[in-house]
């Protein structure tokens, strides 16, 4: 028998020899186990030839040559392919009469330091062939669903290697999250989600580690492939000229409407009494009361209609599209149609002119380390304010001591922010700080910070909005091309061998 890599075996005793396939059967004729003993030791040599168990090397003789391979063989591959010779070698040692071979498995591809077994290769079939079932979907010729999947299956092993390389690792806590959202998408629980999941037959278990795989690929894409788009200012101008790009930022508002039904049996007086009630709901409205509280009565007559969502000016029905451009936000109009007497509120608006408050701000932030504690920390930091008060310079200090890696060499400058921006503790204190004073030390989930508010403007930060938005399109696009492109450099770079 010639020992292959290609497959990995089993034998089997005739019956009476008392083998339960577990790897601990029993010889089946001890004169013979001298000769098998001997197969297996030559087995188990050319077998540790290919690879060692906890090493990381791998030599596959690619017709008739040998290939160093480049990079780790992951630990669990190894074990994995290391059990499986493993136990064709013990099987050996163990039988006394001769074997009746049959193949446990098949190595599908050779892809650097990994394998893909034949039957990943099946599993991903049956799934996307189900898959394909349930969404009606054409399905596609075997051949070419095969050579696609495996192609894809090679694909994966690449930058699954790369992220181990790399160092990628997708902490629990983090896996949990991204299952919470999906379960959420579903709305449902984490728990239910679960539950759905093993009701269907499958493993969560597995799938949740699909997801930690999907998340180490995505990483390892994004690390390769965004440091290589570029979007500068006048591309961004040039688009914003075009037709598609003046449709793509042209303002979208977010309208809310309530109906009063007239109907063409009414009489002229039903008609006044409708209109009547709905010119109070909106005295009231303009008065203060909350739309959806105001619009929510039942008698004497109930409203319909609802949130139309974000819409571009062209896409609001004819009706609102006249009124709603003059409203603001938090604004109601009553409009008069066929159907009857509407109540209109633009709950939003994205892409017109939007004025904020905005804050010119600086700031020292000292972090409490194993070295420098949490009292000492604060002492430090006022000690700082202390000494700025007395009249060194923040910069200069800011530049010495803080631990904001990112303004520390601005001199502690964040330059104009927007609200929101920030989080929750340090916003609090720059709203409540006087202009040019150091406010005292504020504790945030980052360190201990003083800072300074050196001015304050409203600004319409409309253009900057579209212009991040016109940004955001432009390196999708961009990504996608870049990453087909990445995706075919580690492809033809990588040692594949389909089997």
């Amino acid at each position: 028998m010639t020992a292959t890599i290609d497959s990995v075996y089993t034998t089997t005793c005739p019956t009476g020899a008392g083998n339960d396939g577990a790897f601990h059967g029993r010889a089946c004729d001890d004169q013979a186990s001298g000769h098998h003993r001997a197969l297996g030791k030559r087995f188990m040599h050319t077998v540790i030839g290919i690879i060692k168990p906890g090493t990381t090397k791998t030599a596959v003789p690619p017709k008739g040559s040998l290939r160093k391979h480049r990079g780790a063989l992951p630990l669990a591959t190894t074990n994995r392919l290391w059990c499986s010779v493993l136990g064709v070698a013990l099987l050996l040692v163990s039988m006394a009469v001769p074997a009746q071979i049959q193949t446990l498995d098949k190595v599908a591809a050779i892809v650097d330091d990994d394998i893909i077994l034949a039957s990943e290769l099946q599993e991903r079939l049956g799934l996307i062939k189900r898959n394909l079932e349930q969404r009606n979907i054409e399905m596609p010729p075997d051949d070419v669903l095969y050579r696609e999947t495996l192609d894809r299956l090679i694909l994966e092993s690449i930058q699954l290697q790369l992220a181990n390389r790399y160092g990628v690792r997708i902490p629990d806590a983090q896996l949990d999250e991204a299952m919470g959202r999906m379960a959420g998408g579903s709305g449902m629980t984490l728990d239910q989600f679960r539950m759905a999941v093993e009701q269907q037959g499958q493993s969560y278990f597995a799938m949740r580690e699909e997801i930690r795989r999907e998340m180490m690929i995505q990483r390892v894409q994004q690390g390769n492939v965004s440091r290589n788009i570029q979007i500068s200012d006048q591309e961004v101008d040039n688009f914003m000229a075009t037709e598609e790009g003046e449709a793509m930022t042209q303002p979208e508002f977010r309208v809310v409407q309530a109906l009063i039904e007239v109907s063409k049996n009414d009489s002229t007086s039903e008609v006044q009494r409708k209109e009547d009630f709905v010119d109070g709901v909106l005295a009231s409205i303009l008065a203060g009361a909350p739309f959806q509280e105001a619009v929510s009565v039942m008698e004497p007559y109930a409203f319909t209609g609802g949130d139309l969502g974000y819409k571009k000016i062209n896409d609001i029905p004819s009706m609102f599209a006249g009124v709603i451009p003059s409203l603001a936000i938090g604004d109601t109009a009553k409009v008069e149609s066929g159907a009857g007497f509407h109540l209109v509120y633009l709950a939003d608006a994205r892409g017109r002119e939007r004025l904020v408050q905005q804050t010119e701000v600086r700031h020292i932030l000292v972090k409490p380390t194993e070295v420098l504690d949490e009292d000492q920390a604060r002492d430090l930091a006022v000690s700082l304010k202390d000494r700025i008060n007395a009249g060194e310079a923040f910069g200069d200090l800011a530049k010495e001591y803080s631990d904001d890696i990112g303004s520390a060499q601005e001199g502690g400058e964040l330059g104009w922010t927007n609200p929101g921006q920030m989080v929750p503790e340090f916003e609090s204190a720059m709203a409540a700080a006087e202009l040019n004073e150091i406010t005292e030390p504020v504790r945030s989930q980052f360190g201990w910070h003083i800072l300074e508010v050196t001015g304050r403007r409203e600004q319409d930060i409309a253009d900057d909005i579209r212009r991040r938005q016109v940004m955001g399109y432009l390196h999708d696009q961009k990504y996608e091309e870049e990453l087909d492109a990445w995706l075919r450099k580690i492809r033809e770079e990588a040692f594949v061998d389909i089997k």
